[in-house]
């Protein structure tokens, strides 16, 4: 299993592949399934996904039960239709099924955990945009799934994904580094350009703390995958035209591993502290949980 980013892209350059091949390949051996069993798995994930989407933006959309978040998906869907946009229709495109996959998510319906539920909108918004403005087919939409999921196993290893052990740095944070990389693999940059992308992007959400209103995964949970895409997007363009980071993406790892550990426990998935600690933010809890604290 890989280590480190530096030795995903070293393997790369030497062996003349990219990032989703050695990840294929890798998964078969430590998996011991064949090829197709490997690919057909990611399909499903990929199949859950575009499920999730399609369902958040259906008629009025989904709400949850307790009534703190629902139906943006499908006003940002109706705001693209009859309005300009201000960020360009494309950004807008990952935004809404970014948030139409965790509006999903929220009311409890089925949702990829890419690499948790509360993260598991910013990889759909990225990829199926991509699908639409580069005409990824479904074998690239795969790859960009399994070159996501090899990087994001490096940062899960060395830094942790969960919201209560590294903040929101470590779930949303960590699924916008692992569609940056992914979605410069898919547009034709090269396996460093996906390091440099996702060492950004990484760089860009560094102490974004977990503060769920009344400890729920929605407030502000939701919108945060909307950023979680539009950084991937912004991190991605700018190493494929050549940006660099000046930190290398293992020592941005170590960073956000470093920065999760420090943070206290009121901005580590508590609901104690950020939104969470706001006099709204009690008000609600108190709503829905009582009054206790």
């Amino acid at each position: 299993m890989y280590d480190s980013i530096k030795e995903i892209v070293e393997d790369s350059k030497k062996q003349n592949k990219p990032i989703s091949e050695l990840i294929i390949e890798q998964e078969c051996k430590s998996s011991g399934l064949s090829r197709d069993e490997v690919w057909a798995k990611m399909k499903k994930n990929l199949d859950t996904m575009r499920a999730a989407v399609e369902k958040g933006q259906k008629g009025k959309g989904v709400f949850s039960k307790t009534g703190l978040t629902g139906g943006e998906a499908v006003k940002i869907k109706e705001y693209r239709e009859n309005k300009k946009t201000l960020c360009g229709d494309t950004m807008m495109e990952a935004i809404q099924d970014a948030i139409s996959t965790n509006e999903v998510n929220a009311s409890m319906g089925v949702v990829c955990a890419t690499p948790t539920a509360g993260s598991a909108g910013t990889l759909p918004g990225i990829v199926f945009m991509l699908e639409n403005r580069l005409g990824l087919s479904e074998e690239q939409m795969i790859r960009f799934l399994f070159t996501a999921g090899g990087l994001g196993m490096v940062m899960a290893n060395h830094a942790g994904i969960a919201g209560a052990t590294g903040g929101c740095q470590a779930e949303v944070g960590s699924a916008s580094a692992m569609g940056a990389a992914a979605a410069v693999e898919a547009a034709g940059g090269t396996a460093e350009q996906s390091s440099q992308a996702l060492a950004m992007a990484i760089a860009n959400l560094l102490g974004l703390v977990c503060d769920p209103v009344a400890g729920l995964v929605e407030v502000p949970c939701v919108k945060r995958n909307a950023i979680g895409s539009g950084n991937a997007l912004i991190s991605a363009d700018m190493a494929l035209a050549g940006c660099i980071s000046k930190i290398p993406a293992d020592e941005c790892i170590e960073a956000l591993a470093k920065v999760g550990h420090g943070l206290p426990e009121s901005l580590r998935e508590t609901g104690l502290g950020g939104l969470a600690g706001t006099p709204t933010g009690k008000r609600i809890r108190a709503k829905i949980f009582g009054d206790a604290e």
